[in-house]
């Protein structure tokens, strides 16, 4: 297997910046994933390192060896797409073989035929092997997909949102599949999603992406816990963070109160200047209904059985609190809360943490 770097990279369509001064490693045996909406450059970025996009400015390394000039055929990774690209005539099992039956790599026939059982034992798909790809359900096909890039036995794995289109058990299934089969495998992998559940679950680390730039890389707790930006907090976390603006109470940043006075927080400083208004940054675990001098407006009651999620009003913002199991209230009560004030996030008003 091997690292993957990416120094400097800019990619460009027109007059816009797929990728604007992209910088990434990513280490030997590493899940990596990229997270960012759609049109974020996620995919783009795939696409440079496997050579099917031509980058203007940068450099892209595979185990230390420049491939700016090198073909996509010849830098050994293996992509998995969305849609699974399988030839539907061919059986499972010739789909797995098409790429070891290349005359560049002339593998013998009994080697291509032990690569394929190994990966169709693992991925669970052995009973599919004489079965026409066209017969086969979205699962399965996904599955061989991934099988067809692991008899490779590539340098890198480049998965562009490969579970996106599964119904959501089968998204769940897979995920555990896929962490587990990296793990024993020992693979480099580099991760394509839009989808926060996927990233958290799956990544060694995880680079959040948006509009072409890099915003934070971290590891799932990093990206959760300490959000480099709002646009991060709000990334990563279901229900949403809450956000709300607060203005210092006294010119030493003593304290924060909301512009309607409904909520008040205690000073935070680790020394640095503080501007002299902040977002401050709310997950909904973090609201303990009960508990506080704090009161608000229940106004809707999401029941999801294992938790239930609390829209209420406090003063001029909405908050969002999830209580476990299925909750007792009902629309229209006041509710008392307090705040976990050791884990609130703040950032200044453009956004950055502070």
């Amino acid at each position: 297997m091997s690292d993957v770097r990416l120094e400097n990279v800019v990619k460009r369509f027109g007059e816009h910046a797929a990728l604007d001064d992209i910088s990434l490693t990513i280490k030997d045996q590493e899940f990596f994933v990229l997270l960012g909406p759609t049109g974020a450059g996620k995919t783009t970025t795939l696409r440079v390192i496997a050579g099917l996009e031509k980058h203007e400015a940068g450099h892209v390394y595979l185990d230390g060896a420049l491939m700016d000039g090198t073909q996509p055929a010849d830098r050994d990774v293996a992509f998995v797409f969305q849609q699974y690209s399988l030839y539907p005539s061919m059986s499972v099992y010739d789909n797995m073989a098409f790429p070891l039956r290349s005359p560049l790599r002339r593998i013998p026939e009994d080697e291509i035929k032990r690569r394929i059982a190994t990966a169709a034992e693992k991925l669970r798909i052995t009973h599919l092997l004489e079965r026409k790809t066209a017969r086969l359900s979205g699962g399965e096909m996904q599955r061989v997909s991934i099988g067809r890039a692991i008899v490779r036995a590539p340098r890198v794995f480049l998965m562009d949102e490969p579970l996106s289109n599964l119904d959501a058990k089968l998204r769940e299934s897979l995920r555990v599949e896929l962490k587990h089969l990296q793990k024993t495998q020992g693979s480099t992998t580099l991760f394509v999603t839009h989808d926060q559940i996927e990233a958290l679950t799956m990544a060694d680390r995880i680079a959040v992406l948006d509009d072409g730039r890099i915003v934070q890389v971290g590891t799932p707790f990093d990206i959760y816990d300490r959000p480099a930006t709002t646009f991060v907090a709000q990334l990563v976390g279901a229900p949403r963070i809450n956000l709300v603006v607060a203005a210092r109470t006294s010119a030493d940043g003593g304290g924060w109160r909301t512009r309607d006075g409904s909520l008040i927080f205690a000073g935070h400083s680790d020394g640095s200047p503080l501007p002299p208004e902040v977002t401050v940054g709310i997950r909904p675990e973090d609201i303990r209904l009960g508990e506080g001098a704090f009161l608000g407006d229940l106004i809707l009651v999401e029941p999801l059985g294992v938790e239930t999620i609390l829209h209420f009003k406090v003063g001029g913002d909405t908050l969002l609190c999830i209580v476990p199991g299925v909750a007792r209230y009902k629309v229209g009560e006041r509710i008392a809360f307090g705040l976990a004030v050791e884990r609130l996030h703040y950032f200044d008003l453009d956004g950055r943490r502070v």
